[in-house]
């Protein structure tokens, strides 16, 4: 059996365990990194987008006025009591030094302001409003501001985050043991020493390459074939459990999870959050739970596990703001101008996960012409599904409602409230027009199954954490003795309700907590004397 030593161990190669890395490698401690596959994880494939706010040298470039107080106020409003207020204020107050830690590690990003309104801009711009920030009954609570700051990459800039990320690992001499699986974790006495882990890394290189290669296309572009990807991650642990070895690794003075969330894991989605079905499972397989079960098994508590964002975004183009989204009975859903997290949310927990855009000829009009220029490849493909496959039509409200199912009466209803004085969903006027130039369209957003027009899905809840400095408590509230959780894994900002860019923020947030509290821990190996 082999063995190794180290001070922190960070099982998970992501944002939160690379930021991990880096905190605890410059407070001094030696540092390992256990990864199941190449490194990268969920983050790698994500859009790269990390919120912050207050005065950022992005927003100052782009003559974007926001204050923490702002910021503060509004992400009071989506993250409610899931973190002390004390907690969120930390993150606000820190979130432009967030940013430049980043830049100081290699990550870069641009103040190239998105004028319009997107769930996630073209390679024109790379800050943006990334939430529900300018929506009704945010904007009066907060004064919007954009903060959803992309990493200045070409595409989904995920990758680019983690390339950057991952050089600075490297830099700093951290040691990093990829196709190595975290097994179970080691114990004296309450205290998290170690790990067992099961490596290639003594495999043959056809196997390594094997196993690498199998990795690589169940992230892509097995995220978007589940049954793809259920094969190869099928053969991926026929190699694991063919060719693996036992590896123990002993952390003197801390064990760090980051092994992402669980939505690869079916049975764990449908034991805590079973009205999440049918959307597209965001991450890489090894998002299935692996670091919130170890700790569970040495006695953590775990909160918000049936927490799941479903994003249902109607933008790009920025024209179908102006519809509305309705139920099979024609009822309004919600504001269009908020989040496409809260839009899925409303559909699946009160609509029966069934939902109509329901747009006239100049909204098609103005689709057609923009949203290309807005879009980048993927979102473009979705667009023209929605107005080919995904879209009936009609020269009146009641007969495009009878093409599509839905109730024509309660259709006509919600149209005619809709120009009203004042929207009773309280989209901002600047967002609402009038929808009275046939032909009508009724497009189908509803959350199923769809290559076409998928629904990402990714969970919030995770282990329970201290505040303060990261370590996973029991379910008495008590510190677990030298573990510690960030990202995905454990309860962070995130986990009551998701905008785009709160997760990776988060990572970043929660993994530096967790790397410099582990790093000047007292450890297993040095009961008795201070580490610095």
């Amino acid at each position: 059996m082999n063995e190794l030593v180290a001070d922190v161990v960070i099982v998970g190669f992501g944002a939160a365990g690379a930021c991990a890395a880096l905190e605890a490698a410059d407070a001094g401690a030696d540092v390992i990194i256990v990864e199941r596959f190449a490194g990268g994880g969920a983050s790698a494939v994500s859009g790269g987008v990390v919120y912050a706010g207050g005065g950022t040298t992005q927003q100052l470039d782009a003559g974007v006025d926001d204050s923490v107080d702002a910021m503060y106020a509004y992400l009071r409003l989506e993250a409610g009591d899931v973190v002390s207020e004390e907690t969120l204020r930390r993150f606000c107050e820190g979130s432009r030094e967030m940013i430049t830690w980043l830049e100081g590690n290699g990550v870069p990003f641009e103040g190239s302001l998105c004028p319009y309104k997107t769930s996630y801009p073209s390679d024109r711009h790379y800050l943006y409003y990334s939430g529900s920030e300018a929506a009704g009954g945010f904007r009066d609570a907060a004064k919007p501001a954009p903060r959803g700051h992309r990493v200045k990459g070409p595409g989904t800039s995920g990758k680019t985050l983690m390339t950057r990320l991952k050089e600075a690992v490297a830099k700093r001499g951290i040691r990093v043991l990829t196709q190595t699986h975290a097994r179970s974790l080691l114990q004296d006495d309450g205290r998290v020493t170690g790990l067992v882990a099961d490596t290639l890394r003594d495999a043959p290189a056809g196997v390594r390459a094997r196993h690498r290669r199998l990795g690589q296309y169940a992230a892509k572009p097995g995220i978007y074939v589940p049954s793809l990807r259920k094969s190869l991650h099928r053969r991926v642990e026929r190699l694991e459990r063919q060719h693996g070895r036992e590896l123990r690794i002993t952390a003197r003075r801390g064990v760090v999870l980051a092994a992402g969330g669980f939505i690869a894991n079916r049975e764990m989605v449908r034991e805590h959050a079973p009205a999440y079905r049918g959307g597209l499972a965001l991450g890489t397989s090894a998002d299935d739970g692996s670091g919130i079960r170890l700790g569970v098994e040495a006695g953590a508590a775990t909160g918000e596990l049936g927490r799941i964002s479903a994003w249902r975004f109607v933008t790009p183009p920025s024209a179908f703001l102006s519809g509305i989204i309705v139920d099979a009975d024609g009822r309004r859903v919600i504001d269009e101008s908020r989040y496409g997290a809260a839009v899925g949310e409303k559909l699946i927990e009160q609509h029966g996960s069934t939902g109509w855009l329901l747009v006239d000829a100049p909204i098609v009009a103005e689709a057609r012409q923009d949203g290309r220029a807005q879009s980048q490849w993927f979102q473009w493909l979705q667009l023209r599904y929605l107005l080919r496959r995904g879209r009936v039509t009609g020269a009146t409200v009641e007969e495009v409602a009878r093409k599509a199912g839905v109730d024509a009466q309660g259709l006509r209803a919600s149209v005619e409230a809709y120009h009203g004085v004042h929207d009773p969903m309280g989209k901002p006027a600047e967002f609402a027009r009038r929808l009275d130039n046939p032909p009508f369209s009724l497009i189908d957003i509803s959350v199923r199954p769809n290559l076409g027009y998928p629904t990402p899905m990714l969970t919030l809840g995770g282990l329970v954490v201290d505040e303060d400095t990261g370590a996973v408590r029991n379910a008495a509230g008590e510190p677990i003795a030298g573990l510690y959780a960030a990202g995905r894994t454990a309860v962070g900002i995130c986990s009551r309700s998701y905008v785009s860019g709160l997760s990776l923020a988060d990572c970043v947030f929660s993994g530096r907590r967790a790397g410099i509290n582990s790093a000047l821990a007292q450890g297993v190996l040095d009961k008795n004397e201070n580490v610095f």
